[in-house]
């Protein structure tokens, strides 16, 4: 994929665009001329990406549940849409844990009422799902897993996302098992980036340790993750809607996560950000006794992903440290944001054509 052109003029629907991933992706889409539909709570942080970039004003956003199938369904009714991303989730384990039965109902019916809507939609031909890396059961190999390992996320949110991928398999051997539409699930690691506001994600604490003027407190440094920049895999779910679209037989699930020099410890990826941010930044230990259970060690194996569509990352853990780094001082001075995630999506499609 080198550039958005395919999706000038289609009808696309997004839910949980109101979100950090969501609102990147809104703003790719709609630079790139779709029409684009979102569906989703309110923004979940305050302050949050959706409202200061102002992409309501750009588009067509719909305050919704996923969870309401008869709103959702007037949706479709209302938008026909020929594309639909699914990114709507409750997204933070720790969250998880503290609230299993709203967890399991989001990430779990909240798919089912997506897909039923596709079900009874013609209009819909391409539908990507998007899960996480922590879907499968988790062995704290040191080698990455790939999509045909058992799924089986230990904790409620992880488990909740292994439960939207069964319930995906099951829609499409059950009703769409002619390939239309295509269905695809996929399964992401760590993503950073400028404009996450969330709780209990690290660069997002790393932030606010700077607005506070205080050292980045680390729950866990020792842990390994497949962080990447938020672009690597809204990139890959645009290519992949787009290709199964063209062609129905490259529908699957797939990993999307960084190359193995790139899963670093959460140690080493603050201390990433400390460099980039300068200012004498600094961190500290604070590795907690009888913390919630989280995964020591996960990687993935992307072969499959880059042996069907020749893919490969595009900038590496310490240029995605760089831009989030970047765009959180523009936000700092009152800059343009909107500017700016213009400049950063150019930079990355640029750099994505140099690479190949």
């Amino acid at each position: 994929m080198q550039d958005l052109s395919f999706y000038r003029h289609r009808r696309v629907l997004i839910t949980g665009h109101t979100g950090f991933k969501g609102s990147w992706l809104c703003r790719m889409l709609l630079d790139a001329g779709a029409e684009v539909t979102g569906y989703a709570l309110e923004p979940p942080t305050k302050p949050s990406l959706f409202a200061l970039t102002g992409l309501e004003n750009e588009m067509h956003s719909v305050i919704g549940d996923v969870r309401d199938l008869e709103h959702l369904m007037r949706v479709f009714d209302q938008t026909q849409p020929e594309i639909v991303i699914h990114m709507a989730a409750q997204p933070i384990v720790r969250y998880g844990y503290q609230h299993p039965v709203e967890t399991y109902a989001t990430n779990v019916m909240g798919t089912v009422n997506v897909l039923e809507c596709v079900r009874q939609h013609p209009c819909v031909r391409s539908v990507v799902n998007v899960t996480t890396d922590k879907v499968y059961q988790n062995k704290e190999w040191c080698w990455g897993y790939r999509e045909d390992d058992r799924l089986d996320g230990f904790d409620p949110y992880s488990n909740s996302k292994s439960c939207s991928e069964l319930v995906t398999h099951s829609y499409k051997s059950s009703y769409f098992a002619s390939g239309t539409p295509a269905i695809s699930t996929v399964r992401a690691g760590n993503v950073i980036g400028g404009g996450d506001f969330a709780q209990d994600r690290i660069i997002p604490d790393c932030v606010r340790a700077q607005q506070q003027g205080i050292p980045i407190g680390v729950r866990n440094p020792y842990s390994i993750r497949p962080y990447q920049h938020v672009l690597e895999p809204l990139t890959v779910y645009l290519m992949i809607a787009q290709r199964q679209m063209e062609d129905p037989s490259l529908a699957n699930w797939y990993n999307i996560g960084p190359d193995e020099e790139d899963c670093v410890t959460t140690g080493t990826l603050v201390g990433l950000f400390c460099k980039a941010w300068g200012e004498q930044a600094t961190w500290t230990n604070l590795s907690e006794q009888n913390a919630p259970h989280e995964a020591g060690y996960l990687k993935l194996d992307c072969s499959l992903l880059k042996s069907t569509f020749h893919w490969k990352p595009t900038w590496h853990i310490a240029e995605a440290v760089e831009e989030t780094c970047h765009w959180s001082k523009v936000w700092f001075q009152q800059g343009d944001l909107r500017a700016e995630m213009r400049q950063e999506i150019d930079a990355f499609f640029t750099q994505m054509k140099n690479n190949q």
